[in-house]
């Protein structure tokens, strides 16, 4: 971490304090994880009403997403941030306070709109702050916030679950939420940025998924979006469903570890090497996890695939971060960042409602063989066509060639 060193005081407390919100942020979201399918469950939802009602995250996700954006572009990063986290410590006050399922499946859009505002606005701040020549190493450091807040948030509300109910783990959450909008209110953001001429400023938002720099990755986080959708929705029903004596918050933790300590080793490396031998690395060790669940029969195998997907995903989104953000100016993150995430949204969105009716028929082990399938798809569409022609796309794709649509001359070179 000796780039920090390079950073004067006033920033590296900055940066502090944007992570220790960042943190916040994600153990409230993830507190939920291993147990409000096993809520929606417990006031009467079959298999596809849960997976309707988790999906419905999505909701408010993806329509949110375009005018947050343009928001964090217009007004600044840190008014989004605040958003974010306040939808976080308001959802969980929500879940307690119904058990119907209409209200919960309104109370699940709302929550979705925490992700679209401060996931945006945290990558796009970070982005702002860093160095150029040192973007994927900080970026990397900055998303630990990530897997450390998805290994403490499980156990805190797995734990307080098992140890004092539904309620007391909905207040902890909402708690954590509160805690974070003080932190949130402390981070000090750049000004924004005047708009350039002839750059996105003027398009709209959803035609920016026509844009070449922006339209594989967003497809790649399609594929993976619908196997994490699968993975947050369906895992605790299908541990519990195997007779695995397995904590499900442990899974998450086992997942958020194996995350962490490979950020630590991708992102000096990617600053390097370049962003794309190590995206084509993450699409198969998620769609190897997902073919381990497909087949798993035992806590081991849980663990294993729990492990390899945390790698996955701990590589992964760091580094579609810096891919959009080698390829985007300033000015235009907000939106570039927004739209390259609707895949991954559309695909969480898609998870739950779609796969949970499958699911009916071909069971939760069948859901998995098919999460390993779309991830492989994605592989294979990254493989060919991350850039403009199939050989520069396999060079680029194999950590053999730069990255034609990086905007920053310095930095193509450098990765080149």
């Amino acid at each position: 971490m000796k780039v920090f060193d390079t950073l004067s005081p006033a920033l590296r407390r900055n940066l502090l304090i944007l992570f220790a919100a960042g943190l916040l942020f994600w153990a409230g979201l993830a507190a939920m994880l291993p147990t409000l399918p096993l809520y929606v469950e417990s006031v009467g939802a079959d298999k596809h009403t849960v997976g309707i009602v988790i999906g419905a995250f999505a909701l408010g996700l993806l329509p949110s997403r375009s005018w947050l954006a343009q928001l964090a572009d217009d007004r600044g990063r840190k008014l989004v941030l605040l958003i974010g986290m306040a939808v976080i410590a308001i959802a969980p006050l929500g879940y307690m306070a119904t058990e119907s399922i209409p209200l919960l499946i309104g109370i699940r859009a709302f929550h979705g709109i925490s992700i679209a505002a401060f996931a945006l606005a945290y990558n796009a701040l970070v982005v702002d702050l860093s160095p150029p020549q040192n973007r994927g190493e900080v970026i990397g450091y900055m998303s630990l916030v990530n897997p450390v807040g998805m290994a403490i948030g499980p156990a805190l509300g797995g734990f307080c679950h098992e140890w004092f109910g539904y309620t007391p783990m909905f207040l902890m959450t909402a708690g954590l939420g509160v805690i974070g909008l003080i932190f949130t209110a402390q981070v000090i953001a750049p000004p924004v940025m005047p708009y350039q001429a002839n750059r996105t400023s003027n398009q709209p938002f959803w035609s920016l998924l026509g844009d070449a720099r922006i339209r594989i990755p967003a497809l790649i986080l399609l594929m993976i979006g619908l196997a994490f959708g699968t993975l947050s929705t369906f895992v605790p029903l299908f541990i519990r469903e195997a007779g695995v004596s397995l904590n499900i918050g442990l899974f998450y933790t086992a997942a958020a570890i194996a995350s962490f300590s490979i950020r630590l080793i991708v992102g000096p490396l990617s600053d390097r090497y370049g962003r794309g031998g190590f995206i084509s690395i993450s699409l198969v060790l998620y769609a190897l996890a997902m073919a381990i669940l497909w087949q798993a029969q035992n806590e081991t195998m849980f663990l294993m695939a729990a492990i390899l997907e945390g790698m996955g995903a701990g590589i992964l989104i760091p580094m579609m971060a810096a891919l959009m953000a080698d390829r985007s100016h300033p000015d235009e993150r907000g939106r570039t960042f927004g739209v390259c995430m609707v895949g991954f949204d559309t695909g969480i969105a898609l998870a739950g409602p779609v796969l949970g009716a499958i699911a009916a028929d071909w069971g939760y082990r069948g859901l998995f063989g098919l999460s390993a399938a779309l991830s492989f798809l994605g592989l294979l569409i990254f493989l060919t066509c991350a850039s403009k022609t199939l050989p520069t796309s396999l060079r680029y794709a194999l950590g053999q060639g730069r990255d034609v649509y990086a905007v920053d001359l310095t930095i193509a070179q450098h990765l080149s």
